[in-house]
């Protein structure tokens, strides 16, 4: 099998901002592996410096793999990182390529990567997401509007960089989205775990079911403590930070709807390891953006039950990427007649590519 990573760095479309981050940019990394006439895709969000631990770390390790059995390069390239340090762009880079391996095998099958990992359900919940806190008034009210109208049931928006204006635009949320529409909300780690209390019943107010990393995802005490004082109604959730099976068992006590990353959790041989876990600990399971991946994944995982349909991705993977889902009444469904992830690299995705 021959190997290649490149780097793509996307522009926003305008600052944005969530409780703790600020950005204007978006870079992925994209893997393909050739192998007996197909080419498998993968990808990871991540620094341009996952290409470089794909190319001369892993890439050597999957050149005599078999296509047909991504479990075993998998473990391969987990061992090859131990001295590098197994998290970070360390999982990332692994991620793409264990991705790309699934991906190929299911287009040497023939057939959709749902079906090959042994599909459970015929199409994925999403829910609209973005919101961010450089957005207010009209603009946040157009965006998660858009979303309704679409007929997605749920929609998410960032919180906590500034508290004191997050009142009105839960607010302009509520009005702009109708009383039907779930309403979900991200403080990214903003908030200590007694404002985070505080923060939880304002956002009860306004109807809010969802109350994702109030604090960080670091500290499991502090969402087991919120868990169990929110008002009722407002599930806490975490998990897009997760790199393992390791950390998402010691998490799924602690939250009531454990999310993961399929780009940083490994790939997809990690995220069916997560499902288990998720399983064990009789919690639901959502996907964290990278909605092209997550859409097949949470279509075979048994306790998936949603995919975040971020805003900066669904923007980025068309620019980048043939085939891309299209949601239809707020669902993601694979399409039958295409294998694999369904996805092609644009030509004209050179325009954004950047040395690693």
């Amino acid at each position: 099998m021959s190997l290649t990573a490149r780097a793509y760095t996307v522009p926003t479309e305008r600052p944005e901002s969530d409780g703790t981050l600020e950005w204007d940019s978006t870079t992925i990394v994209v893997v393909e592996i050739e192998a007996d006439g197909e080419r498998g895709l993968g990808y990871t969000y991540s620094h341009a410096a996952a290409a470089r631990v794909v190319e001369t770390v892993l890439a050597p390790l999957v050149e005599d793999a078999d296509p047909m059995a991504p479990p075993e390069a998998w473990a391969r390239m987990r061992r090859a990182v131990r001295n590098l340090g197994g998290q970070g762009v360390a999982a990332m880079a692994i991620a793409a390529v264990d991705i790309a391996l699934w991906d190929l095998r299911a287009k040497l099958l023939g057939v959709p990567l749902a079906d090959s990992l042994g599909r459970r359900r015929e199409a994925i919940a999403a829910y609209g997401s973005g919101g961010f806190t450089s957005l207010q008034g009209d603009e946040l009210a157009t965006q998660l509007a858009g979303w309704a109208g679409e007929g997605f049931a749920a929609v998410k928006m960032k919180v906590g960089r500034d508290p004191a204006r997050d009142r009105e635009r839960l607010a302009t949320a509520r009005e702009a989205i109708g009383p039907e529409v779930r309403l979900m909300v991200d403080a990214n780690g903003a908030f200590d775990r007694r404002e985070a209390l505080r923060q939880a019943e304002l956002y009860a107010v306004f109807d809010v079911t969802w109350l994702e990393e109030p604090v960080s995802s670091e500290d499991l005490e502090g969402l087991a403590w919120l868990r169990d004082r929110a008002p009722a109604g407002l599930a806490i959730a975490a998990g897009e930070y997760l790199w393992d099976v390791a950390e998402a068992a010691r998490m799924a006590p602690h939250v009531e709807t454990l999310q993961f990353d399929p780009t940083r959790c490994l790939g997809i041989t990690g995220a069916r390891q997560i499902d288990g876990v998720a399983a064990a600990a009789g919690v639901p399971l959502s996907a964290h953006c990278a909605p092209q991946i997550s859409a097949h994944l949470c279509c075979a995982l048994g306790e998936a039950v949603s995919v975040e349909y971020f805003h900066d991705h669904v923007r980025l993977e068309p620019l980048l990427f043939d085939g891309a889902i299209e949601p239809v009444e707020g669902f993601l469904r694979p399409d039958p007649r295409r294998p694999g992830l369904g996805l092609a690299l644009r030509e004209d995705a050179e325009r954004f590519r950047v040395d690693p």
